[in-house]
């Protein structure tokens, strides 16, 4: 299958819906577009681009839904996006930014290779882009090179396993690879030598449970609650767990503690890299 056949086939999946919602797969796409710029996720990418304007890329923009939130935030937005598809890809872009009268230009090419000048961009960013290269440093160093200095760079949401046997364990549970074949992951210090090998030398790595970015479609409270449920569902004492994870503080401050014993194949990192002025 294509990337849009397997989207669609999830789409149609009644057992699915959550997950459907959880990534924006819905429809009306600007309905999802919407839900996207309000969520928690959203909102913790805007705290870092707060302050900044000008020119934004969004790499392997999907649906459109990061470039409609960039484009909310005022930003001129060049979408890249190399699957020309109607529901996931550029068509689906362009009848968005159409839609909302957004300036948002579309460009079907590969991260690998970016048709753009040096520095030309304030902000670039990549949304669960980097795990899908073919060539994950050339994708950085080509990021690098059309962000101005100065400006920032958002690799969100990437898949992360701890030794390279995980990958194949990663691959097996993931609910659309074995329709089409294009999922992967990277270990921890891959994706951190590629950033600073492109020139990056100020890069911020958010873990899996310490930001919301990464927590999405959970919030640390949301979090916390489906823990109380799921270990009362195993021990019965339901008072206790809502006793112990009671204080929001506590339950942050394990989550903390538990992030050394996090080695869940797949799970979500994101890094913030800003580029040094000249």
């Amino acid at each position: 299958m294509s990337w849009e056949d397997a989207v669609g086939w999830l789409r149609q999946q009644p057992d699915q819906r959550q997950l459907v919602l959880d990534a924006f797969y819905d429809d009306p796409l600007i309905s999802a577009a919407k839900r996207y710029a309000a969520c928690s996720e959203w909102q913790e990418v805007a705290r870092f681009l707060k302050g900044r304007s000008g020119t934004a890329l969004d790499v392997g923009a999907g649906r459109g839904i990061a470039s409609y939130a960039l484009a909310r935030q005022g930003f001129a937005v060049t979408a890249l996006e190399p699957d020309p598809s109607p529901i996931v890809g550029a068509a689906a872009i362009r009848a968005l930014a159409r839609e909302e009268q957004l300036p948002i230009e579309v460009v079907e090419e590969f991260s690998e290779r970016l048709p753009f000048a040096d520095g030309a961009f304030d902000v670039v960013l990549a949304r669960a882009v980097l795990h899908h290269t073919s060539d994950l440093e050339a994708a950085c160093r080509e990021m690098f090179r059309v962000l101005r200095p100065g400006g920032i760079f958002l690799g969100l949401r990437e898949h992360v396993i701890s030794r390279a046997t995980d990958l194949d364990r990663f691959l097996a549970q993931h609910p659309l690879h074995r329709l089409y074949g294009g999922e992967n992951a990277f270990l921890l210090p891959r994706y951190v030598d590629a950033l600073r090998t492109a020139g990056f030398t100020a890069i911020d790595v958010l873990s899996p449970l310490e930001s919301p970015i990464n927590l999405f479609p959970y919030t640390a409270e949301t979090l916390r609650l489906a823990v109380i449920e799921k270990l009362s569902r195993r021990i019965p004492l339901a008072p206790l767990w809502r006793g112990v994870f009671g204080s929001q503080w506590l339950f942050d401050m394990l989550l903390k503690g538990a992030e050394r014993f996090d080695n869940r194949p797949g799970r979500l990192y994101s890094f913030i890299c800003t580029k040094a002025r000249a």
